[in-house]
């Protein structure tokens, strides 16, 4: 099998769409959030106030000065799990407060799942995805903002938000990992696009008809040597066979396999 390896051009305003993790404690989680954009090609990664708990992997965490914010080091940890989307965490941008991180923004999208008083209207990923790639393609600047593991987005941060997003999912139980939301947000976006899978198909190595023929004719001997035509029609049978062959779409490499199995099988009748 070969496949067309050729990847889509995906769209430049994707740059418009960024991702603001506050107040994130775990350093895992900073790392699978960028790990979760770039597989779906998001790049903007702001980290407000971060939180960083103690790990096994990150015994020290770094503590977040407020009045300093570009002195934080992202941990080791997160760059671990990022896997190969190191780079955004190394372009990655910090903020003190979530009003500073988010003054150039246009749409600002805070996800939740409690019930909000007084907010933005609220909607579903899918429902609000066309809004979002409009606005991107029109080079507005879009923030996807999600809380803190443990308490979420507080009521005036959802406050400085215009729209409200939440993910549908079991009302008796729901507990997306802070990553995991990221993915399902990301990865809504970006289904949304209509990309092209072509890159993705495989492309057969078809037979030649003289190899399919050789193939039919090397069947015929073997049946014959076998006497498999014994009180059977040899010619109807055979257009039978040719027919099965051509409903496969036989490549190459498969005709290699059956006449090598069809070889041996005339090797063992003639013992």
């Amino acid at each position: 099998m070969t496949s067309n390896r050729q990847t889509n051009s995906l769209p430049s305003f994707l740059k418009n769409i960024y991702v603001i993790l506050c107040h994130t404690s775990h350093p895992g989680n900073i790392g699978s959030a960028a790990r979760a954009m770039k597989t779906m090609e998001l790049s903007q990664l702001i980290l407000v106030s971060p939180n960083i708990i103690a790990t096994s992997q990150t015994p020290n965490p770094p503590v977040f000065d407020v009045k300093n914010p570009e002195t934080f080091t992202i941990p080791e940890e997160s760059f671990t799990l990022a896997s190969g989307a190191k780079d955004i965490l190394a372009h990655a941008q910090v903020f003190s407060t979530l009003k500073e991180a988010i003054k150039p923004m246009h749409l600002t999208c805070a996800l939740s799942s409690r019930k909000r008083e007084i907010s933005a209207p609220l909607q579903t990923p899918r429902e609000i995805m066309p809004e979002i790639i409009q606005s991107a393609q029109n080079d507005q600047k879009i923030a996807f903002i999600f809380g803190s593991e443990t308490f979420g987005l507080s009521i005036e941060e959802v406050s400085l938000c215009n729209r409200l997003i939440t993910i549908n999912g079991n009302p008796d139980y729901f507990s997306l990992n802070l990553a995991q939301a990221v993915q399902v947000i990301t990865y809504e976006l970006f289904s949304q696009l209509n990309q092209s899978m072509e890159f993705l198909k495989q492309y057969p190595n078809l037979s030649s008809r003289e190899e399919v023929a050789g193939l039919v004719e090397h069947f015929e001997l073997t049946m014959q040597e076998i006497g498999f035509f014994e009180k059977r029609n040899q010619e109807r049978l055979m257009r039978r066979v040719q027919r099965i062959i051509d409903k496969s779409n036989i490549e190459k490499e498969e005709i290699d396999i059956l006449r090598g199995f069809l070889n041996l099988v005339n090797q063992k009748t003639k013992l």
